[in-house]
């Protein structure tokens, strides 16, 4: 009985989550501040699960920008220059990104972690280059960059509602994806991968077609929100291949918990909610220090993040009580 009730619980909580979601703009109303911000944490939640699912293979990115902004050109591109519904040229934009992804993959699948994460942030810095100051320059815009059409057309209320669930739907759809892989014969394999390699191979378990895998279905969400990102600003430059675009991933995942799938949805959550309000205070400059603050103590008391949390309180009440009984 405990054992189903618990069951029960862990699948009600994204039901709720999503529910959540569902009637969350309607709560807040028509507040199109309120609204972009949740746009927004929706995008990232699919960009952070989609760099957290690398991590379950046992490879990390430090240059995950470069698929987030190859997403972001290559859909609108498609969409500019074949005249395609912008929906459809994500998908086509994507599908590009991903076989873009398995190439670098190819390359590098080998390496070790930090070995492969620095070659993602090199390339993402010579991506930015190449549209920047390349023969591209004049399609791409160069540092001026080109206005991208919708998802959805329109500038009212109602186009921007309908955005939102579309996007929501996406997200949730991606997160069922990483949720069925990982519970496949694909996620165990992984699983054994980012355990121990050398055991994983001894065991039979070729590593490099599932770290391919990996990396291009990675590659290929985080195209997605890209893509989704400047549909929604309605506009790209290649300050989405920053610096700081490869490096908030990590930071959601590692403050909400690394390796597991509710951890970049809660620090996501988490983090913008914190960024978004210290914003509205006029705290601009010092809400990187909170941010910063976090990170570290998330690190250091809460090494597996913030979804451990209730089992670390209940760890520390009991802790507690057993030094009070003494």
């Amino acid at each position: 009985m405990i054992a189903v009730s618990v069951v029960k619980r862990y699948h009600l909580i994204p039901i709720l989550a999503f529910t959540g979601a569902v009637f969350l703009p309607v709560l807040l109303g028509s507040n199109q501040y309120f609204r972009t911000v949740l746009i927004l944490m929706l995008i990232f939640i699919i960009y952070a699960s989609a760099w957290n699912f690398l991590t379950f293979s046992g490879q990390g990115s430090l240059g995950h920008a470069a698929f987030f902004g190859l997403g972001g050109y290559l859909s609108s591109l498609i969409a500019i220059q074949i005249k395609i519904p912008f929906i459809i040229a994500i998908l086509a934009g994507a599908g590009l990104t991903t076989v873009i992804g398995l190439l670098i993959g190819l390359t590098c699948v080998r390496l070790r972690e930090w070995f492969l994460a620095m070659v993602t942030f090199g390339f993402a810095v010579i991506v930015q280059t190449v549209i920047v100051i390349s023969q591209l320059s004049p399609i791409t815009g160069g540092w001026d960059g080109y206005p991208v059409p919708k998802l959805i057309p329109g500038t009212g209320p109602a186009s921007s509602l309908i955005e939102y669930y579309c996007i929501l739907i996406i997200a949730a759809g991606s997160l069922l994806l990483f949720h069925l892989l990982l519970r496949s014969k694909i996620g165990l394999a992984l699983a054994a991968i980012r355990e121990n390699e050398m055991e994983a191979k001894a065991s039979g378990i070729n590593t490099v077609p599932f770290k391919l895998f990996a990396f291009g279905i990675s590659s290929g969400i985080a195209a997605i929100a890209g893509a989704l990102e400047v549909s929604h600003f309605g506009y790209i430059s290649p300050e989405i291949f920053g610096t700081d675009i490869s490096f908030w991933p990590v930071v959601y995942s590692i403050t909400g918990g690394l390796g597991t799938l509710a951890g970049p949805i809660i620090g996501t959550i988490v983090v913008s909610f914190i960024w978004e309000g210290l914003n509205a205070l006029g705290l601009t400059y010092e809400r990187f220090i909170v941010i910063g603050l976090l990170l570290i103590l998330t690190i250091i008391f809460l090494p597996k993040g913030l979804v451990s949390l209730p089992d670390a309180v209940h760890a520390w009440k009991k802790r507690g009580f057993q030094m009070r009984k003494r």
